[in-house]
């Protein structure tokens, strides 16, 4: 997994790509990218799989914040990103979540 982080010089805004490769070893047919700059929202940002298999998203979000986020698989199942800057505890359950800092 991956975290690319490029800064705008015009606006104090952090474009940032998450991508979930292929080789991760899951079958996924959809994945999502869910976390504190959508609501957890599951519908807001389906990511897009690319010829390669990974899938990807990328947003634009405010600098010099933090933001958690998880991969919801298939409707069903939950990951983390081992890119992550840190990890927090979840507060819905037992589960910690990724966390990126901008």
């Amino acid at each position: 997994m991956s975290i690319s982080k490029q800064y705008l010089k015009t606006k104090p805004l952090c474009k940032v790509t998450f991508t979930l490769p292929a080789h991760r070893g899951i079958s996924a047919e959809q994945v999502a990218l869910l976390g504190e700059f959508n609501d957890w929202d599951p519908a807001a940002l389906p990511m897009k799989k690319s010829k390669s298999g990974d899938f990807t998203a990328t947003v634009n979000l405010e600098k010099n914040k933090e933001y958690q986020f998880r991969y919801l698989v298939n409707g069903g199942t939950w990951l983390n990103d081992e890119a992550a800057d840190c990890y927090q505890p979840s507060p819905v359950s037992y589960d910690n979540n990724s966390v990126v800092r901008l």
